[in-house]
């Protein structure tokens, strides 16, 4: 929720005013105006331009814990989407100068483009402590002709809508259906739901041969099974997995018909819910290309990267009955314990909390994609014995 004017000048003064009345005051960074969100902080110290444009950031406002930011300034080379799609931004020092090659752009200059409401010049440290403390919360920025009285402001804030319970998806996904055609020889055809998909992960797709038809959140099995899919794919995206009674019911007709399916991030959620978990909002998420996970089928421990607010909640150290055969928590966040992946023992389905496909971040859990290929080769070997 954003109002924006154009850019300011870079020292015009700004507020930023939490929910519980907390105020923080810098200087206007991008766009001036006011925006409200929900206020969660990202652990990343690099590719803040891919962050930016990730929608599951949708209605939130990023505070950066690396207290630099802007220093390569911005391309057109690395946006995982056509926009950027948070709320609003919050770094300590922004850059003065840009010093990239591939930059067009100053992250400043971007912002202000595209109206995003910042704010510089903030104690990063001291509102990160703050949110660890007390959980993501709603916040406005204020500049500008916006400034008012502070009680004025924080009734404003509290006036905003909360994430819980908020239906996101449909509002980022792609409104029409898409194709990415494989890179060298098609092997596979996979039907991804758009929740909010970054565009590295067709990408990684089409790099092992997948022709990948992108399709609407609003998508039924019907659209599903249209393009004759060897796989089914669900994204990432923003809101609350409570609301996403749509995806969930086509998830449920992928696992009836037993087709390799594979989910990230909401994705995961999805699955957990039609599976028969529930789901919970986290008190401040990850976020950020810093985390690491355990994937428990291998042992391996991975650095990866995170957005979510909102998780599953499913026994970790149990294999579960569900309408669809027995489950088991695949993955796990060595910081606390939050379910990271799903995995089914008696059909072809997946799931990870995390970002395999990188854009930003480690490499780490790049085999994910590896795996749903397998998946499907089984599959059609299954298939051709049949």
């Amino acid at each position: 929720m954003t109002t924006a004017l154009t850019r300011g000048a870079a020292k015009a003064p700004a507020v930023l005013v939490l929910e519980d009345g907390r105020t923080f005051r810098g200087r206007a960074y991008g766009a001036v105006g006011e925006t409200f969100g929900e206020a969660v902080f990202s652990t990343g110290m690099t590719g803040y331009q891919e962050t930016l444009t990730d929608p599951s950031y949708h209605r939130q406002v990023v505070v950066m814990t690396a207290p630099h930011v802007g220093n390569t300034g911005v391309n057109d080379e690395d946006p995982e989407s056509k926009r950027i799609w948070v709320s609003g931004y919050v770094v300590r020092d922004p850059a003065r100068t840009t010093s990239s090659w591939r930059s067009r752009r100053t992250l400043d200059e971007e912002l202000a483009a595209q109206g995003v409401v910042g704010i510089s010049g903030v104690d990063t440290r001291a509102l990160t402590r703050h949110l660890r403390e007390r959980g993501a919360m709603r916040v406005g920025i204020f500049s500008g002709e916006a400034l008012a009285d502070e009680a004025a402001l924080l009734a404003r804030v509290q006036d905003a809508p909360q994430m819980k319970g908020a239906d996101l998806a449909a509002e980022v996904a792609t409104k029409e259906p898409y194709v990415v055609p494989a890179i060298g020889a098609k092997k596979f055809t996979v039907a991804a739901v758009d929740l909010g998909i970054k565009g590295m992960t067709p990408h990684r797709m089409a790099e092992r041969g997948i022709e990948v038809h992108v399709l609407p959140a609003t998508a039924t099995a019907e659209d599903v099974y249209a393009v004759d899919p060897d796989g089914v794919f669900f994204s990432n995206g923003p809101g609350d997995p409570a609301t996403a009674d749509g995806p969930v019911s086509v998830m449920r007709a992928v696992l009836e018909r037993s087709t390799p399916l594979f989910g990230i991030c909401f994705g995961n959620q999805i699955l957990g819910r039609a599976l028969g978990f529930g789901t919970y909002k986290l008190k401040y998420g990850h976020r950020g290309i810093n985390q690491p996970v355990q994937d428990r089928t291998t042992g391996k421990v991975e650095v990866t990267a995170h957005n979510h607010g909102f998780a599953v909640d499913a026994p970790l150290d149990a294999v579960s009955d569900t309408p669809y055969g027995r489950a088991e928590v695949s993955h796990v966040c060595l910081n606390d314990d939050v379910v990271e992946g799903l995995r089914l023992l008696d059909r072809p389905a997946f799931s990870v909390q995390y970002h395999p496909e990188a854009a930003a971040g480690p490499h780490d859990a790049a085999y994910l994609f590896d795996r749903f290929v397998s998946m499907m080769q089984t599959a059609l070997m299954e298939a051709e014995r049949a």
